[in-house]
């Protein structure tokens, strides 16, 4: 008996000794690692891209709210820390005297760090933006401001201040609780716009994966009905679409993901090249410091990690849901 012969009877007996479905199984599946998906498709490079992309603006957005996030607890901490006593003068009393008086209670008060009051010309400079130089200031009752710093930790008892203040005409004490406020409001709806356009790329992602998934399984519709025909688990099938639309989830997320960090990164960099420039000053103080910190980075690192668990789990569904209507 040849060689060739031998080889061909040893195949068939073990081809007889074989199950019908593991027989069905081997004829329909590649031998080896290959899996029901294909690893590399078109639609699986444009799927890779598509979440790459998403991942990206997701990633800019994210990282928008952290900065404007950080920037208005940066601004509030800094308004908190100030209050203001406007002395307005009077044309029957001495506004120097009276705020001296002023400056004399505000720092008797326990909390307050440090007073320093404004001269009458520094009021006057203070209005410039809105009137203009060159005015005559004099005969006008500008108000004479006075800053007090709060000691870090502190809180002084504000209330008693205001009412020994109120023994002085014309004197009035703002702790800029309104501003503290607007300044709250406005970064609740920074954080609510950008979660809001965070849950809108992530359900567009979703939708991608959905649509994919769907072309994959119509792509590979007979090995699916076979492969539920002969026995094969729901659980089994689904893992499979799973682990494919994963791997492009973490490979997707970690590219769109990884370009964002370098671009805020990138950013940091000419943030501290340009610093003491008029346009570094104003986007400073508009954004802080414009780095993102542990924090941001981190932040986006999880923004990964949703995606790619997003991207697995709308596959799951989407085949067990599709499983089901081929029943």
């Amino acid at each position: 008996m040849s060689i060739a012969m031998a080889a061909q009877t040893e195949y068939y007996e073990e081809e007889a000794q074989q199950s019908p479905v593991q027989a069905a199984a081997e004829r329909l599946l590649p031998r080896a690692e290959a899996s029901i998906v294909p690893a590399d498709s078109i639609s699986g490079r444009a799927l890779l891209a598509v979440i790459a992309i998403m991942t990206f603006l997701a990633a800019l957005t994210l990282g928008a709210v952290v900065l404007v996030r950080t920037a208005a607890g940066e601004w509030q901490s800094a308004v908190a820390r100030e209050i203001t006593i406007q002395v307005r003068p009077s044309a029957d009393r001495n506004a120097d005297a009276d705020v001296q008086r002023a400056v004399a209670l505000a720092g008797g008060t326990q909390g307050i760090s440090g007073v320093r009051p404004y001269s009458k010309e520094e009021s006057a400079r203070l209005l410039e933006p809105w009137l203009g130089s060159g005015l005559a200031l004099d005969e006008l009752p500008v108000p004479r401001l006075i800053v007090v710093r709060v000691a870090p930790g502190a809180t002084p008892d504000l209330a008693a201040l205001k009412k020994q203040l109120g023994e002085i005409p014309g004197a009035t004490l703002d702790d800029h609780r309104g501003w503290v406020e607007r300044m709250r409001a406005m970064a609740r709806s920074a954080v609510a716009v950008g979660l809001a356009v965070l849950s809108l790329v992530l359900a567009a992602t979703m939708l991608s994966v959905m649509f994919a998934t769907r072309g994959a399984m119509s792509t590979n519709r007979q090995i699916i009905e076979v492969l539920h025909v002969v026995g094969a688990k729901k659980a089994f099938i689904a893992a499979e679409f799973q682990r494919h639309f994963l791997l492009l989830g973490l490979k997707g997320g970690a590219i769109g993901g990884v370009a964002a960090m370098l671009l805020f990164a990138l950013i940091g960099l000419l943030s501290d090249w340009f610093k003491g420039s008029p346009g570094e000053t104003q986007a400073g103080a508009l954004f802080g410091n414009l780095s993102l910190g542990a924090e941001g980075y981190g932040a986006m690192i999880g923004l990964v990690v949703l995606v790619a668990a997003v991207t697995a789990g709308t596959s799951r569904l989407t085949v067990r849901h599709t499983l089901q209507a081929m029943e």
